[in-house]
């Protein structure tokens, strides 16, 4: 017997019975897979339209506006659980006392008086079905009078507010019908009343199906402004989105997102967000346990972020900055140059199209030390800040005039020789005076007929016997340069592939690593070249629709009365700088307050000293604010009547019957102090205050950068 109960066929047979041939199994061939081994399921799209019918309503500048929920401006009186639950339920119980009394005749019989006064007499006999309703439902009257009353006093809708119901559901679960068509963002309605009906379907079907992402939304939408204004026109427009869909209108890179991302960004609003404002009560209530967020609006003005090493400067600042405007350049809404010492985790190379790694000869691109230029005193002008800006006088009106002039001198005629700037190795020569370069110049000066370039020539021969010439002084920067580590670098021969900032009228992330390791005066001589170039070239651009930034880690030795001036006029070019620095002792004192006053977001992180608090103190001001004088006096009863009083006020409100006397008065004071900016900011905190580019701006406030 098997396990089943069936017999076995070896019980009645000697031999099993063989079964007959047949043709063999043929296996069936297993499905097509649909995607590649390992790769997950394509998305939806419910994601996507989630986050593109998120609500964004206006915020106060700053304020993390992806699904914000507006705050009052003022907070409202919170009375403590403890003396609001007493009070309702002293509150109910004199509404019990106070029926009861009516209910047993205790008070007399007036309040049955407008009773007795409107039913008629016939309903009055005993018995009556008319009259026992009429006197209930009186009876409920009154007991509801009894309870809206003391309702109110004892404040029950506050109760059913912060403990019942509506408390138990903090985040409603939002409303996930789709809007109507024509107030749908994922339905493109601009470009249904445009008459692009065939591309917004286009469009909408590839939001539907997960194939749109949020970069491809704003770029196309950046697209779209373009034909809006006129720079493009709809019939190509339309071409391309019925061609591509969502990949329409590509980034010359052909990349539509980032490697990885580490900030939460928005770039239907251009934010991305660095933290959340503590709940403080040195922040106003509207900004407190709120997401803060910076976007171009804010950058336009310049930030200034100060700290110490390990505060958070690049890893909770600089880098969710460089990450937005790379995403921003991909939509072509942005141009981004991020300098930085190599190895500070300013993003893979991947996410940059141009990587200049100076000293280093795996570098693919080089920088051009002229910014692109064929202006001779253009050019003189920015070499003269790079090299010695730090050198001049630091009063705000100072200037390097002489330098640019020495500088000029000299490009103008190699350039009218040789068709294009010296080299490194050759400004050297022509600044220490060399006789062979300064004689070769001169004579192809003379054959070409150069009349003006021999007099400009002779005049900085001349200055050379001076004792007082900053030949010299250039001559020692260049130097800096003229190091075998640099060899390939800053070549002028046309042989490399070298970048100008010339470039920024475009769309393009570019990234530049600056050789610290054992060169640091090379480095911050070329930190203040790249911001000289950038402030010379988004000023001179003639489309300034593109919003162009740059991030500069570590700006110490950067920061000179000419740099101060550029970094004032990027405001009205559409561009700005994020610059950040271990102390303001970096920065010249005299330079400290036109700095500060130049950018319009300020920053200062967990850890910063107290004479850098008191800069900053100093340029956020003072705020009038009430202060209050509470005096206590306690109540010493003397009665037993009155001793029972205070007992049963003592179980009510856990505290001494006290007579208080409070005294307000207005008051000016620091809204942050130098201590308090030294002592009182915990780790990983800052304070911060902003300025967008149309004048609003945001008083200080404590920001918690680790959420």
């Amino acid at each position: 017997m098997n396990s089943d109960g069936t017999q076995d066929a070896r019980g009645t047979h000697a031999h099993p019975v063989p079964r007959p041939a047949g043709p063999p199994d043929v296996p069936m061939a297993p499905p097509r897979p649909t995607r590649a081994p390992g790769m997950p399921p394509p998305p939806d799209g419910s994601a996507f339209l989630a986050w593109l019918r998120t609500p964004r309503p206006k915020a106060l500048p700053g304020v993390w506006r992806f699904g914000h929920r507006p705050r009052p401006e003022e907070e409202p009186e919170r009375v403590p659980g403890r003396q609001l639950l007493s009070g309702a339920l002293i509150a109910f119980l004199v509404g019990w006392l106070i029926w009861s009394l009516l209910w047993n005749g205790y008070l007399g019989g007036w309040w049955l008086l407008p009773l007795y006064a409107m039913i008629p007499d016939s309903w009055a006999e005993p018995h009556s079905f008319g009259a026992v309703v009429v006197v209930y439902a009186y009876y409920v009257l009154i007991a509801g009078i009894i309870m809206v009353g003391v309702g109110r006093l004892g404040r029950w809708s506050e109760i059913w507010r912060r403990y019942g119901p509506p408390a138990w559901r903090r985040d409603p679960a939002r409303d996930q019908r789709p809007p109507a068509p024509e107030a749908d963002p994922a339905a493109w309605p601009a470009l249904r009343a445009a008459g692009a009906a065939d591309a917004a379907e286009r469009l909408a079907a590839d939001a539907r199906a997960g194939l749109m992402r949020d970069v491809d939304q704003a770029r196309i939408a950046r697209a779209w402004q373009g034909v809006r204004n006129g720079r493009h026109s709809l019939a190509a427009f339309t071409g391309a989105v019925l061609a591509d869909g969502a990949a329409a209108c590509p980034h010359p890179s052909g990349a539509r997102d980032l490697p990885a991302r580490q900030a939460r960004h928005d770039l239907l609003t251009g934010q991305v967000r660095i933290g959340t404002t503590a709940d403080d009560p040195r922040n106003p209530y509207a900004y407190r346990g709120t997401g803060l967020a910076l976007g171009p609006e804010l950058l336009g003005t310049s930030l200034l972020a100060v700290g110490p090493a390990g505060s958070g400067k690049t890893g909770g600042v600089v880098r969710p900055l460089a990450e937005s405007l790379c995403l921003h350049a991909l939509a072509g809404k942005a141009a981004v140059v991020v300098v930085g010492a190599a190895g500070a985790g300013l993003g893979d190379s991947d996410a940059y199209d141009v990587v200049v790694r100076i000293g280093n000869p795996e570098s693919v691109y080089d920088l051009d030390l002229y910014g692109g230029t064929t202006d001779p005193d253009e050019a003189a002008a920015v070499l003269a800040e790079a090299l010695v800006g730090d050198l001049a006088d630091p009063h705000p009106g100072s200037d390097s005039r002489r330098s640019t002039t020495v500088l000029a001198q000299l490009l103008g005629p190699f350039r009218a020789v040789h068709g294009r700037f010296p080299s490194v190795p050759e400004l050297r020569q022509l600044l220490d005076g060399a006789p062979g370069p300064l004689a070769a110049l001169r004579s192809g000066l003379q054959a070409a007929g150069q009349e003006s370039l021999l007099r400009e020539l002779d005049a900085r021969e001349r200055q050379m016997a001076h004792p007082g010439d900053v030949g010299g002084t250039l001559a020692d920067r260049v130097a800096l340069l003229d190091r075998p580590a640099f060899a390939g670098f800053f070549d002028t021969s046309g042989q490399s592939r070298p970048f100008s900032l010339k470039a920024l009228d475009h769309p393009v992330r570019v990234r530049v690593d600056l050789p610290q390791r054992g060169h640091a005066d090379a480095s911050r001589m070329l930190a203040r070249l790249v911001l000289a170039q950038f402030t010379a070239s988004v000023t001179v651009r003639e489309d300034r629709s593109l919003f162009a930034c740059l991030v500069l880690d570590d700006a110490a030795g950067v920061v000179t009365p000419e740099a101060v001036r550029g970094i004032q006029r990027l405001r009205s070019a559409n561009a700005g700088a994020v610059l950040t620095l271990r102390t303001l002792d970096d920065v010249p004192r005299p330079l400290r307050g036109p700095l500060l006053g130049a950018t319009g977001c300020r920053m200062a992180l967990s850890g910063v000293t107290p004479w850098d608090g008191q800069d900053f103190a100093e340029v956020w001001g003072k705020e009038w604010t009430e202060a209050r004088d509470v005096t206590d006096r306690q109540i010493i009863a003397e009665s037993p009547a009155g001793k029972a009083a205070h007992a049963l006020r003592r179980a009510i409100t856990g505290k001494a019957p006290t007579a208080r006397a409070v005294t307000v008065r207005q008051v000016e004071r620091e809204r942050w102090s130098a201590s308090e900016l030294a002592h009182a900011v915990p780790a990983g905190h800052a304070v911060l205050s902003l300025t967008d580019v149309k004048g609003e701006h945001a008083p200080p406030l404590l920001v918690d950068l680790r959420e």
